[in-house]
C-alpha cells in the first residue's frame, strides 16, 4: 500500500501544477493567492512531518480553487491521480449533542479515507463521564449515521473494548479528538500488541470558531438559560 507521505506529496504536486497553469478572472486573484499560500503552508508542514496539518492546508487550497471554478471565474483541469480514498478511518466518541467541533473532526478524518464512527454506548458514557448521557445511544447513532462525512457508524461494545473494535475494523488510521488524549497511549499499545499497521493521529487544537463547540459548554449554557 502506498505510504501516506507519498500520497500526500502527489496531492501537493497536483495543486502546484494547477496553480502553475490556471487561468482566472482578476476578481478572484486574492483567492488564487490564498490557495498558493495554503499550498506553501502544506509544503512546510510536510517537510516537518506533520502530515495531518499538511493535508488540511492542501485540502483548503483545493476547495478554494474548486469554488472559483464552479463560479466560472477560473479554468483548470485536475490531474487524474488524487489521494486514495480506500483507507479505513476510525473515529470514536459520544456525539451527545452534535456541534461544529464534531463536524470539524469528521471532515478532517474523511480526508484520509472512509470514516467509520464508533458511537459510545450509554454504559460507557456513564463509566467515563460519571453521568448518564442526555441523548440515548440509538438516537446518537442515527444522527451520526446521517452526517455526510461518515461512511458508516456503529455502536461500541457494552463493555469498553479497544481490542475487539481494532480486530473487527482493522483501520488504516485512528483519528483522536483534542479531548481524547487519555486514549492515545493505550491505543498505541494495543495496536502494537495486535501487530496492526494502524496510524494514530490526534488533533491537538480545539475548534474555536464558535463559543459553543463542546457538549459540556452547551449543557451549561442551557442550564443558565432555564
Amino acid at each position: 500500500m502506498e505510504k501516506e507521505s507519498q500520497r500526500l506529496e502527489k496531492y501537493i504536486k497536483s495543486l502546484e501544477k494547477v496553480l502553475k497553469d490556471i487561468k482566472y478572472d482578476s476578481s478572484v486573484s486574492e483567492i488564487v493567492h490564498l490557495a498558493k499560500c495554503y499550498t506553501e503552508d502544506s509544503k512546510y508542514y510536510y517537510r516537518l512531518g506533520d502530515y495531518f496539518t499538511a493535508l488540511s492546508c492542501i485540502a483548503y487550497a483545493e476547495g478554494l480553487l474548486d469554488a472559483i471554478r464552479f463560479l466560472k471565474k477560473a479554468e483548470f483541469t485536475w490531474p487524474k491521480e488524487k489521494p486514495s480514498k480506500g483507507n479505513k478511518v476510525l473515529v470514536g466518541g459520544v456525539f451527545e449533542i452534535l456541534h461544529p467541533g464534531h463536524i470539524f473532526l469528521l471532515k478532517n478524518a474523511s480526508k484520509y479515507g472512509k470514516v467509520i464512527v464508533i458511537v459510545a454506548r450509554d454504559k460507557t458514557v456513564l463509566k467515563f463521564k460519571k453521568r448518564k448521557p442526555v441523548i440515548s445511544e440509538n438516537q446518537r447513532l442515527e444522527v451520526v449515521s446521517n452526517i455526510k462525512y461518515v461512511y458508516k457508524a456503529r455502536l461500541g461494545e457494552e463493555e469498553f473494548n479497544l481490542k475487539k473494535i481494532l480486530l473487527e475494523e482493522k483501520p488504516d488510521y485512528v483519528i483522536l479528538g483534542p479531548d481524547q488524549e487519555f486514549l492515545e497511549d493505550k491505543l498505541l499499545e494495543e495496536i502494537k500488541r495486535l501487530n496492526l499497521n494502524t496510524k494514530v493521529i490526534r488533533i491537538k487544537d480545539f475548534y474555536k470558531k464558535y463559543s459553543l463547540c463542546s457538549t459540556s459548554k452547551i449543557i451549561e449554557k442551557i442550564k443558565k438559560e432555564l
